[in-house]
C-alpha cells in the first residue's frame, strides 16, 4: 500500500501543488479594482508603493477561505458544485450571509476567543471543568447572538459572582496572578491589543489601580470561587492608559470607570484593536504587526485603513458580523494567492497586495480531515477529577477546554492558552507534521476505515464522477484537465481495487500545500 500511495503522489500531484501560477483554478481572470473604501485604500498605498494588485481569486478559491475563515469548515461536495454552478451576481455576498447563520461561526469564533481568554481547565490557569464549560458558553453564546463587542467587554471587565455560574468572572480567574498590575495585563492584552511589557512602572500602576478591589473567596463547593468588589482594600491611584485622569465616586467600582472609558467612542485603543484582530483573523496578517502589538514605534502599514475600520466599526455600535461582511465583501480579502507578475516580497504582503498563504489551524485541519473520510477525533483529558466526557462527534472547533486535546493538536500547534497571545498558536510547519500526514498510523486508519471515504469510492459511480467528487471534497474545486487525465489514468490501471485507487487519490490531495493552507 505505501509503495501504491508513492505512485500516486510523485504521478499526480507534485509538480506545482501549491497554486500553480497562472491556472483558472485559483484566480478568476478578472482585475481587482476598488469597490469598497477599503479597496480605495489598499489600492492607493499600492499604487503609492508601486505595487500592482492580485487578480480576484477564483469562486472556487473564494468558496473555500470564506468557508474556512468563518466557520473553520469544508464545504461539502454537494455545497461546492452548487455554489460553483450559481451565476447570480451576488453570489459570495449570500454565501457570507449563510456562513454567518451557521453554528460553526460561533464555534470557530469561540474557539479564537477561548484563545485569547485562556478558556483552560489545567496548569497554569486553572480554571476546573465546570468553570470552562461555563465560560466557554457564555462566550460562545455572546458570539452566536452578535452582541455588541462593547458590552461583552463590560460584561467581563465588571462581573462579579461564582466562577461556576457567573460566567464571565472566570477572566479574573484566568491570569496568572491576582496582583493588580497582572490583571492589568491582561486587560490591556484582551482589550487593548497592547502588551505591558515596556510600560513605564508607574504607567502599569495606575491602570492596576482599577483592579486594585478585586477580591476572591472560596465557598463550600470544592472549587468554586466567588470574585467580588471589595470597596474595603485600598486602591492607588488609578489613571486611565492615554494619561487622562480617572473620577471615581466613593464606593463606587473602579472596575466600572476603566469600562466606560475603554468602550467609549471616542477611545484610542479599544475599537481600533479589534478591527486590527479580526483583519488578521481573516488575512493572516494585521494591518498593525502583530495583531496584539499595538504602540506607538509599530505603526500601522495603512493607518488611514485603520482609522477607516475603526469608524465603521464604532458607527455600528461594535457589530463584528457587519465588521466580517465589509471585509469579505471587499477585493482585497478577494485577491488571489497568486501575485501580479513581478509582485513579491514583504512589501507586498504587509500592504496585502495578493492573498496570504495560512496554514489551517490544528482544530480546523483535524475537522476536515474527519470530514473528508467520516471519522472522529480521539481527544484525551488529564483532568481526574471530574472526568471531562468527550462525545466521539464533538469537533475540534467546538472544544471548550484547552486541557482536552489529541496528539494530532498537539502535533499540528493548538494554542495552550497560557498567555493569550496570538503568537501562542504555532502556525509554523513541521517535518512531524509532514510525517503524520504522509504515513501515520492514524492517517491510515482514517483513510482505509472511514466510512464517509469508503462511501465516496465505492459502489459503482462513473470513474470521472468519483474523481470529481473526491476534488470538490478535498479541494473545493473541480479537477483540471491534466488532473483528470491522470486521476482517471491511475483508477483504471488500479482494476477491480478501485476503493484502494481512491483511497490514494485522497491520501495524494491531503498532502498537497493546496489542502493544508489557506490560499
Amino acid at each position: 500500500m505505501q509503495r501504491t500511495w508513492l505512485i500516486a503522489t510523485v504521478a499526480l500531484l507534485l509538480p506545482g501543488a501549491a497554486a500553480p501560477r497562472g491556472q483558472s483554478a485559483y484566480d478568476s481572470g478578472t482585475p481587482a479594482r476598488p469597490g469598497s473604501r477599503i479597496d480605495e485604500l489598499i489600492f492607493a498605498r499600492l499604487k503609492g508603493l508601486g505595487l500592482q494588485p492580485a487578480p480576484l481569486c477564483s469562486d472556487a478559491v473564494f468558496l473555500r477561505r470564506a468557508h474556512l475563515d468563518l466557520i473553520g469548515t469544508l464545504p461539502t461536495a454537494d455545497e461546492a458544485r452548487a455554489f460553483l454552478a450559481d451565476t447570480g451576481p451576488n453570489k459570495r455576498g449570500a454565501l457570507v450571509d449563510r456562513l454567518l447563520a451557521r453554528d460553526e461561526y460561533a464555534d470557530l469564533w469561540a474557539m479564537r476567543w477561548s484563545d485569547a481568554l485562556r478558556v483552560k481547565s489545567e496548569f497554569p490557569i486553572n480554571l476546573w471543568p465546570n468553570a470552562v464549560q461555563a465560560y466557554h458558553r457564555w462566550i460562545r453564546t455572546m458570539i452566536r447572538d452578535n452582541v455588541p463587542w462593547d458590552r461583552v467587554a463590560r460584561e467581563i471587565l465588571v462581573s462579579n459572582g461564582s466562577n461556576f455560574r457567573d460566567a464571565p468572572v472566570n477572566f479574573y480567574r484566568a491570569v496568572q496572578g491576582r496582583d493588580p498590575n497582572t490583571i492589568a495585563s491582561a486587560v490591556a492584552l484582551a482589550f487593548m491589543g497592547t502588551r505591558t511589557d515596556a510600560w513605564p512602572k508607574d504607567r502599569l500602576a495606575a491602570m492596576g489601580a482599577f483592579f486594585s478591589q478585586v477580591a476572591y473567596k472560596p465557598t463550600g463547593e470544592w472549587k468554586e470561587e466567588v470574585v467580588y468588589f471589595d470597596p474595603s482594600k485600598p486602591r492607588g491611584a488609578a489613571r486611565f492608559p492615554d494619561g487622562s485622569a480617572a473620577r471615581i465616586a466613593p464606593g463606587q467600582d473602579p472596575r466600572e470607570a476603566f469600562a466606560a472609558w475603554l468602550a467609549a467612542p471616542g477611545n484610542p485603543f479599544f475599537a481600533r484593536s479589534l478591527v486590527n484582530r479580526y483583519w488578521c483573523w481573516m488575512l493572516g496578517r494585521g494591518i498593525v504587526h502583530e495583531a496584539d502589538d499595538l504602540r506607538p514605534d509599530n505603526p500601522p502599514a495603512n493607518p488611514e485603513l485603520l482609522a477607516h475600520l475603526e469608524r465603521e466599526f464604532v458607527a455600528s455600535r461594535y457589530d463584528v458580523k457587519r465588521l466580517l461582511k465589509l471585509i469579505t465583501g471587499s477585493a482585497t480579502y478577494q485577491l488571489s494567492s497568486v501575485p501580479a507578475r513581478g509582485v513579491s516580497g514583504a512589501a507586498a504582503q504587509a500592504n496585502f497586495a495578493h492573498a496570504l498563504l495560512r496554514p489551517l489551524e490544528a482544530e480546523v485541519l483535524a475537522d476536515a480531515l474527519c470530514q473528508i473520510t467520516g471519522t472522529h477525533e480521539q481527544y484525551a483529558s488529564p483532568i481526574p477529577e471530574p472526568y471531562t466526557y468527550i462525545p466521539p462527534d464533538q469537533r475540534s472547533i467546538g472544544l471548550a477546554d484547552g486541557s482536552i486535546s489529541s496528539a494530532f493538536l498537539e502535533t499540528f500547534g493548538r494554542a495552550p492558552r497560557d498567555t493569550g497571545l496570538l503568537s501562542e498558536r504555532n502556525v509554523r510547519p513541521t517535518a512531524a507534521q509532514r510525517l503524520w500526514l504522509l504515513n501515520s498510523s492514524d492517517m491510515q486508519r482514517k483513510l482505509q476505515q472511514g466510512p464517509g471515504l469508503l462511501a465516496l469510492v465505492s459502489g459503482k459511480r462513473e470513474a470521472r464522477d468519483v474523481v470529481s467528487t473526491l476534488f470538490l471534497t478535498v479541494l473545493s474545486r473541480f479537477p483540471t484537465g491534466a488532473e483528470m487525465t491522470t486521476a482517471l489514468g491511475y483508477l483504471q490501471a488500479s482494476g477491480t481495487n478501485r476503493r484502494a485507487a481512491g483511497q490514494d487519490l485522497v491520501w495524494a490531495l491531503v498532502n498537497t500545500a493546496e489542502f493544508r493552507y489557506r490560499h
